[in-house]
């Protein structure tokens, strides 16, 4: 028989969703049995999964999680919830092979992955080394990201059960219980930044070299995204997982994907998010119809709705085409304010013949734009400069 597969994971009541479309695509593709551990953060998730009852996952309520775990508690005091969560994120892992010394690979998700294929190409990457991780892959127009949020991902991580992997997991603990906030500070941000020394510390630290697993909107765009028979693929690999970074519902109708300063064209909108976004919707059903309504929509204005649909912040999920139509609109209004930049910053730095190449095009894209002083001026000294200094 198969070895099976062991994942963790955690969430409350404001993931619930997404952590249940991640069990569903986990449930979909894995070609071998798998066990998904839960720590449920508060007693509503614990008694919606209780009643549900899912083939393979095993609760673990905050209570028991935290019980005797004094050094926990304390942290827990002087952090914000999303930090405490993060502060937790070691505790499982080890908290799942205290309790199972039988497991041999404990896997730690996020909840906002979502699996498009077979996890195996992960485990054949991993073969005998002690931990897997997962770089960011920043896309060279976020590159910057790296100094601040750190060279790898938590959103997934495989641990072996020997020394290597639990002196990982203990060490990275004691690092989260001292210092895991929602900041960058002293070379640290939340749990993250701790990984970026791994591969010097231990031994057996396997970075995962697969293009289709660990996709996400930092990295996105450097990728030639296909979909073939129903299979969509990076960069001719298999698409395994995707990382939902920064998505947000508002209504059953309006979602904003990611951050704002992430970009996507409509194709990686209708191979990678609409399937998620169909898939969250199909499990929200399903709990309204057995425990009623979970989340209420945050409300949004006129002005708020329609300046978000314009800036690409927010996307209608209910009218295809007209969502497509103004997804097209703001991607033109988004490039020719990048254009408008980009000129202002050449400007700035003295090079005025880029600066004037920008601007131009800006302007013929829109000629509109003529009406901001600033850039109107601007546009005359870049030219008139730069014509003088070809005559000098």
């Amino acid at each position: 028989a198969p070895i099976p597969y062991h994942f963790c994971t955690y969430f409350d009541r404001n993931y619930l969703t997404r952590g249940l479309a991640l069990y569903e695509s986990l449930r979909r593709h894995c070609r071998r049995p798998f066990t998904l551990w839960v720590l449920c953060f508060d007693d509503e998730t614990y008694d919606i999964l209780s009643r549900l009852d899912l083939v393979g996952v095993r609760l673990i309520s905050q209570q028991e999680f935290e019980a005797g775990d004094e050094e926990l508690l304390r942290a827990k005091e002087n952090r914000s919830r999303i930090e405490y969560y993060w502060t937790c994120t070691p505790s499982l892992p080890l908290y799942v092979l205290r309790h199972n010394p039988q497991v041999e690979l404990i896997t730690y998700l996020d909840a906002d992955l979502y699996f498009y294929g077979d996890p195996g190409p992960i485990y054949d990457e991993l073969g005998a080394g002690s931990i897997l991780i997962v770089e960011h892959r920043y896309a060279p127009e976020q590159a910057y990201l790296a100094a601040d949020f750190g060279m790898y991902n938590v959103g997934l991580l495989v641990f072996r059960n020997d020394s290597n992997g639990i002196a990982s997991l203990r060490r990275w603990r004691e690092q989260c219980l001292d210092w895991c906030y929602q900041r960058v500070e002293a070379g640290k941000f939340g749990d993250q930044k701790y990984l970026d020394n791994w591969t010097a510390d231990y031994a057996g630290v396997i970075v995962l070299q697969h293009k289709g697993a660990g996709l996400a909107p930092w990295n996105l765009n450097q990728y030639r995204l296909e979909f073939n028979a129903g299979r969509p693929s990076v960069d001719g690999q298999p698409l395994i997982f995707f990382h939902f970074h920064g998505y947000k519902e508002f209504s059953r109708w309006v979602i904003e994907l990611a951050p704002q300063n992430y970009h996507f064209s409509w194709q990686q909108i209708a191979t990678i998010y609409m399937p998620y976004v169909h898939a969250l919707q199909n499990i929200e059903k399903m709990l309204v119809e057995h425990v009623g309504p979970l989340i209420k929509s945050k409300r949004l204005s006129i002005s708020e709705l329609i300046s978000g649909l314009l800036t690409q912040r927010f996307i209608l999920i209910r009218f295809r085409l007209l969502s497509r139509l103004i997804w097209m609109i703001g991607g033109w209004r988004r490039n020719n304010w990048v254009r408008q930049q980009g000129g202002l910053r050449a400007y700035t730095s003295g090079d005025l013949v880029t600066a004037r190449r920008f601007l131009l095009a800006a302007v013929l894209h829109n000629p509109l734009c003529l009406r901001h002083l600033q850039l109107t001026s601007v546009l005359f000294k870049s030219s008139v400069g730069a014509f003088l200094q070809r005559r000098y």
